[in-house]
């Protein structure tokens, strides 16, 4: 078992469903399920399998993926050709986290698949004040984290200064090189991702869990 985020995909073509879960399984802690291509089977599919994120399509042979939106209790992004501002306003009046245009690129679909996951983390804890709340909604726009609210503290700037852009560390290595605990070091970079600063990935070895490896994008100094 992995923490990944489970995603279904619903899209009546079969080809670019399997296009699009390709580039779902391609961004570090994102799975994606077996594509269904109606809105009775994703019915079907989110009420047995659970996914964390569905990625929905306008247009179904059995109705309007915008219908379809109004009545999942789950997160959800409209992927879809249907360029028409009613479409979009209602997506979004429906719930929609977000909206891409077909047809679009994997690195757009990598970018709004990591500024989940950072929503889904800054959202992760049981209380959150109005600043946490302002960051979740930030997050899902990716590019446009901002920047921190309040100055970064001496060690949190150490632990990003510590990072050489284009090369992942775990948060021992970080802590290693900071000379902070481990625990420290991890929540200072998870803090870091929440606010766009870094990036995660993950590192899986032939066994246990995964290993969250974090980083800066090359070229980013």
């Amino acid at each position: 078992m992995t923490d990944d985020l489970r995603v279904l995909i619903v899209d009546d073509d079969f080809h670019v469903a399997k296009l699009h879960a390709t580039y779902v399984d391609s961004v570090a802690g994102f799975l994606s399920l077996t594509p269904v291509g109606s809105t009775a089977q994703a019915l079907q599919a989110v009420h047995s399998l659970r996914p964390d994120l569905v990625l929905l399509d306008v247009y179904l042979p059995d109705g309007s993926g915008l219908d379809l939106l109004g009545q999942l209790d789950v997160d959800a992004m409209m992927l879809s050709a249907a360029s028409d501002a009613t479409s979009i306003r209602v997506a979004f009046r429906r719930g929609a986290l977000a909206y891409l245009l077909k047809p679009f690129t994997s690195d757009s679909l990598s970018q709004q698949l990591r500024s989940y996951a950072r929503y889904r983390r800054i959202l992760g804890q049981q209380s959150v004040d109005q600043d946490t709340i302002e960051r979740a909604k930030r997050s899902l726009i990716p590019g446009d984290v901002g920047s921190p609210s309040k100055p970064r503290s001496a060690t949190e700037a150490a632990v990003l200064e510590s990072l050489e852009p284009g090369v992942q560390y775990s948060a021992a290595e970080v802590a290693e090189r900071v000379g902070v605990s481990r625990a420290t070091a991890q929540r200072y970079l998870s803090s870091l991702a929440d606010d766009g600063a870094v990036e995660i990935q993950l590192r899986y070895g032939s066994t246990g869990r995964p290993e969250h490896r974090y980083g800066v994008p090359a070229g980013s100094r």
